[in-house]
């Protein structure tokens, strides 16, 4: 999930292990399906997991399905969320560190998940 204020995005450095997908990269909140978990409510609930906020569905501007690894459905979500709380963000138990990262230095960085920065771009044209 793409969480945007102003020209930032909410952005996760992973966990710098040799045992998960691109390790020490930058990546967004997400994860997977906890039993019948809509993809919204999926999408909210590791939002509050990783870094403890609750984002109104209503800030959601955009929502895309695509075929993912082991041909499963991908749901991204991109919020417009000026007033995020950034005070009341807490890092889970997951991720070395949380950012508001500048959205153009997101898509253009060589150590974020590149498929994230081609998501958010086909976000972006939709402002």
């Amino acid at each position: 999930m793409a969480v945007l204020r102003g020209d930032c995005v909410l952005t996760l450095l992973r966990d710098d292990r040799p045992d998960i997908p691109w390790p020490n990269f930058w990546d967004l909140p997400g994860g997977g399906r906890e039993g019948t978990e809509l993809p919204f409510e999926t999408a909210a609930r590791e939002l509050r997991e990783e870094l403890g906020i609750t984002l109104p569905d209503t800030r959601v501007f955009y929502h895309v399905t695509q075929i993912g690894p082991k041909d499963l459905p991908v749901h991204f979500f991109a919020a417009l969320w000026d007033a995020l709380p950034v005070d009341q963000i807490t890092l889970g138990s997951e991720g070395q560190d949380w950012r508001l990262m500048p959205v153009a230095e997101f898509l253009d960085r060589s150590d974020v998940i590149p498929h994230l920065q081609t998501r958010l771009r086909l976000a972006l044209t939709q402002l």
